[in-house]
């Protein structure tokens, strides 16, 4: 007689329901943005400063695309961002998932071995929640985790 046994589904749906962004480290955001525009004829869609974060940001539509540019210039010398800049130079900074409930997501993440870098969610551009998995954990990538400000929170 063959026993069977339950397997592990694994969580219901996918942790990630799109490439939100890919974030893209620069020294200067203007500079950035006067390229973007001249050279590929990406336009920002949204700017702001995130004090929190410690940047400056502009998202860029990339065609009919859902997914965006992120271009990120730090706001000091001490920033997080500026750190990455002084190590290793402008470029991809990191590849943001979108999430439905970041913290159901973090929780399973976490429960599989990922840190996160910080212990709740911050607030992200557009009034977005976001958190971090560490690079070291990730294949050498920051991955950034996404929940749209139009995804209802959760509220326990």
């Amino acid at each position: 007689m063959t026993v069977m046994r339950p397997t592990d589904p694994g969580p219901p749906d996918p942790l990630f329901t799109a490439i939100d962004h890919v974030g893209v480290a620069v020294y200067d955001l203007d500079e950035a943005l006067a390229f973007y525009a001249s050279a590929f004829g990406l336009h920002a869609v949204h700017e702001e400063v995130n004090e929190e974060l410690g940047v400056r940001e502009a998202m860029l539509a990339v065609g009919d695309a859902d997914a965006q540019l992120q271009l990120l210039a730090p706001l000091g010398d001490d920033s997080p961002l500026a750190k990455f800049l002084s190590r290793r130079g402008q470029g991809i900074q990191q590849v943001a998932y979108r999430v439905r409930d970041i913290e159901a997501v973090s929780h399973v993440l976490r429960e599989r071995g990922m840190r996160l870098i910080y212990d709740a969610p911050m607030r992200g551009t557009a009034a977005s929640r976001v958190n971090f998995i560490h690079p070291k954990d990730v294949g050498g990538v920051l991955v950034e985790l996404v929940q749209p400000a139009s995804e209802p929170r959760d509220p326990t």
